[in-house]
């Protein structure tokens, strides 16, 4: 997969903002977590999902892929239901 795989089309400006930043994080691995959980969920999240996706974004690849992965623990304003969801998503075809 090279990116995205869900239109834009119908998402307000601030979904399609979102959904760029989480293909286009700097590192590949965080392109491909992120990447795949916006496609999958971008048109669903709340208002407040979506404040919590922004500051998911503003922490930096390596600390977040290593809160992911379990080898680092971030701020609990940080790490939300949101990110427990992303955490959970399926990184690739019938895995997690």
């Amino acid at each position: 997969m090279t990116g995205t795989t869900r239109s834009s089309n119908g998402l307000d400006d601030r979904r399609k903002r979102l959904l760029f930043r989480c293909w286009h994080r700097g590192t590949r691995e965080m392109d491909l977590i992120l990447g795949r959980f916006a496609d999958a969920e971008i048109g669903n999240l709340s208002d407040a999902e979506l404040v919590e996706l922004e500051t998911l974004l503003e922490v930096n690849d390596p600390d977040l892929y290593a809160a992911i992965t379990g080898d680092k623990v971030l701020p609990a304003d940080v790490t939300g239901a949101l990110f427990a969801r992303i955490k959970a998503f399926p990184i690739a075809d019938g895995q997690s």
